[in-house]
C-alpha cells in the first residue's frame, strides 16, 4: 500500500481517516473505558464517545449528506459538538465549526459561500442563523441540539439518539479533505482554509508532543474555543491524539469560570490566550485565592504575549506561559518556545516538523535581526482557500505558506513577532513595530491593554498613535496620557512613542482575541 512521510516520526497509510486515528483505535487498544471528556459534572469515556460519534455519522446518512458536502456547525463546546464534528468526518463528510458569535449577516454569508446543505446548531444560536432564511440558499437540514426546536427542525437528540453505534469509516485518503476552518478576519473578510485529513497528525506529533510533551496522563482545558483551529487543536486533537482527556467548557471563557473550572476538574495543561491571562491576573489581584497548582503547561497564542503578562503570571503562580504563533492556514502552532526554554517576548523557536524562513519584499531570505516576511513550510498547511483563488495564490507559495506576519529571528534562533506586514508603520524612515510600542504602553501601571496604528500628522506623515483601555480605577485625563508617553520614551527608543494616545473602553478584535487594527485605522 503507497505510505506518505506525512510528519516528521512515522508513516500515514495512504486510506485514512483521522477518526479512526484518534477515537476508533484508542478503543481498540483496550481504552475504551478511559475517560475521554468532563462536561458539566459528566464523564464520557472513549466509547461513549466513539458510539455517539457514529450515531451522528448514521444520523447524516439519514439525512443524505454524502462525502465531500459541507456541514456546519454551530455549536458551544460539548460532547454533542466533538461527536458532530468526527461524526462528519467519519462518513468523509466536511465539518466547518461556525464562530458562535456571528451576526445573521455573517451567517449568511459564510453559509452561502460553503454551499453547506445541512447545519447542526445550539438552539441558542438558531435565530441569528434564520435572520435571513429567504437568503440561505442552499441550507436544506436544520438539526436543533436543544429544547427550542420549530416544526421545520431536526431536534438532534431524536434522530441520533435513534441511530446504531455501529459506522463503517468512508473510504477516505490522506489527501481527502477533512474539514475547513473560516479565518478569524483579523484583516478582512474570513477566508475558508481547506484542511485535508494527514493534517491533524502533524500537529500532534510536532506540537502536542514533541514541543509540550503532553500524554496519556494530561487533563486539557482551552480558554480558545473550538470553532477556532487553536481551540479546535486544544480540545478535539491533542487530547486524543495522545490518549489523554479534555474539559469542554461551554461557557464563555472569563476570569472567575476558567478558576473555578481549574480548581475543580484539576487539569495539567491550561491554553490560553494573552487578553485571557490579562484578566485572570487582574482577578487574582483583586484578593481572591485561585488553586492553580493541578498544572504543569500554560500556552498562550493568538496575539503577541507582552513580557509584562508573562512576568506577572510567573511571579504570581510560579508557571511559565509557552508563547508561541499558529495560524488557521497551518492549522495550529510552528513557532513555540519550549518547557524550561522560553524567552519572554519572542514566540520561541521552530517547533519541529516545520521550516520558516524571513524574506524582504523581494522574496530573498534577510539575515538575523533584521525584519521581513515570515513564511513557514509544513505538512499541515492548508490546501487552499475555498473559493478564494487570488488569495491562494498570493498566500500558498508552493511548499510555503506567506503567513502575512512581519518577523525577525535573533542569533539563537528565537522568533519575534513585530505586527502584521500591514501593521508595520515607517516613522521618519525607519521600520517601527506596534507590538514593541503596545509592549512599552502596557508596562505602565496604569494600562491594561494597548494597540498602536499609524496616523498622519499635519504634514501627513506617519507617525504613531495608541488606543488605550485603563485598568479599573482608573480615569482618562490629559496628565496621564502625557505620563503614559514620557513613559514609553524612557522605556524604548525616545522616536517610538505615540504622539497621540486615546482611551477607549475596549478594542475591536476578532473571536480570537486578535486585535483588528485595521478597524482602528479605518
Amino acid at each position: 500500500m503507497e505510505q506518505r512521510h506525512y510528519k516528521y516520526e512515522s508513516f500515514i497509510p495512504k486510506y485514512y481517516n483521522v477518526t479512526t486515528k484518534l477515537i476508533d483505535e484508542v478503543v481498540s487498544e483496550g481504552k475504551s473505558d478511559k475517560i475521554a471528556v468532563y462536561y458539566q459534572d459528566k464523564t464520557y469515556t472513549y466509547r461513549d464517545m466513539q458510539n455517539m460519534i457514529n450515531q451522528v455519522g448514521n444520523a447524516l446518512h439519514i439525512l443524505g449528506v454524502h462525502m465531500e458536502e459541507r456541514v456546519m456547525l454551530v455549536m458551544k463546546d460539548s460532547p454533542e459538538a466533538m461527536a458532530s464534528f468526527f461524526g462528519a468526518i467519519k462518513i468523509g463528510a466536511v465539518p466547518i465549526p461556525m464562530n458562535t458569535m456571528y451576526t445573521p449577516d455573517d451567517f449568511r454569508l459564510l453559509l452561502n459561500n460553503s454551499r453547506a446543505r445541512t447545519i447542526i446548531a445550539d438552539d441558542e444560536y438558531i435565530d441569528n442563523i434564520e435572520g435571513f432564511k429567504e437568503k440561505l440558499l442552499y441550507l436544506e437540514n436544520t438539526i436543533i441540539v436543544g429544547k427550542k426546536t420549530k416544526s421545520n427542525h431536526i431536534g438532534f437528540h431524536d434522530i441520533v439518539d435513534r441511530c446504531s453505534d455501529k459506522l463503517n469509516v468512508a473510504y477516505t485518503t490522506y489527501e481527502d479533505s477533512a474539514f475547513w476552518n473560516y479565518t478569524s478576519g483579523s484583516t478582512g473578510v474570513p477566508k475558508a482554509a481547506v484542511h485535508l485529513q494527514h493534517d491533524v497528525f502533524t500537529c500532534v506529533d510536532s506540537y502536542a508532543k514533541a514541543t509540550l510533551g503532553l500524554n496519556e496522563n494530561d487533563i486539557m482545558l482551552s480558554g480558545s474555543k473550538f470553532f477556532f483551529a487553536y481551540g479546535l487543536g486544544n480540545s478535539f486533537f491533542y487530547p486524543m491524539g495522545v490518549h489523554g482527556s479534555v474539559v469542554l467548557l461551554p461557557e464563555r471563557p472569563l476570569a472567575d469560570t476558567i478558576f473555578a473550572t481549574i480548581e475543580k476538574y484539576r487539569p495539567t495543561v491550561f491554553f490560553g490566550i494573552p487578553t485571557l491571562y490579562a484578566n485572570m491576573l487582574e482577578a487574582a489581584d483583586s484578593g481572591k485565592k485561585y488553586d492553580i497548582s493541578s498544572l504543569r503547561i500554560c500556552t498562550s497564542a493568538g496575539e503577541a504575549l507582552p513580557k509584562e503578562i508573562f512576568k506577572a503570571w510567573k511571579k504570581k503562580f510560579g508557571l511559565e506561559i509557552l508563547d508561541g504563533i499558529g495560524s488557521t492556514e497551518l492549522l495550529h502552532i510552528f513557532i513555540s518556545n519550549r518547557p524550561g526554554d522560553v524567552k519572554p517576548g519572542s514566540s520561541g523557536k521552530i517547533v519541529p516538523g516545520y521550516v520558516a524562513k524571513i524574506v524582504d519584499d523581494k522574496g530573498k531570505e534577510v539575515p538575523d535581526g533584521e525584519v521581513g516576511n515570515l513564511q513557514v513550510k509544513g505538512e499541515s498547511t492548508a490546501a487552499y482557500y475555498y473559493r478564494h483563488h487570488d488569495k491562494t495564490k498570493t498566500s500558498m507559495l508552493g511548499d510555503y505558506f506567506n503567513t502575512g506576519d512581519k518577523y525577525y529571528r535573533d542569533a539563537e534562533g528565537y522568533y519575534y513577532y513585530c505586527g502584521r506586514g500591514d501593521d508595520m508603520l515607517k516613522v521618519g524612515g525607519i521600520w517601527v513595530s506596534p507590538i514593541e510600542i503596545e509592549d512599552a504602553i502596557i508596562s505602565h501601571p496604569a494600562v491594561k491593554e494597548a494597540a498602536v496604528v499609524s496616523k498622519g500628522d499635519e504634514h501627513l506623515l506617519i507617525k504613531p498613535k495608541a488606543y488605550v483601555v485603563l485598568k479599573k480605577g482608573q480615569k482618562p485625563s490629559d496628565e496621564l496620557a502625557k505620563d503614559i508617553q514620557a513613559f514609553v520614551k524612557k522605556t524604548i527608543a525616545p522616536y517610538k512613542y505615540p504622539r497621540w494616545v486615546e482611551f477607549v473602553a475596549d478594542l475591536p478584535k476578532t473571536s480570537t482575541g486578535k486585535i483588528q487594527r485595521y478597524k482602528l485605522r479605518e
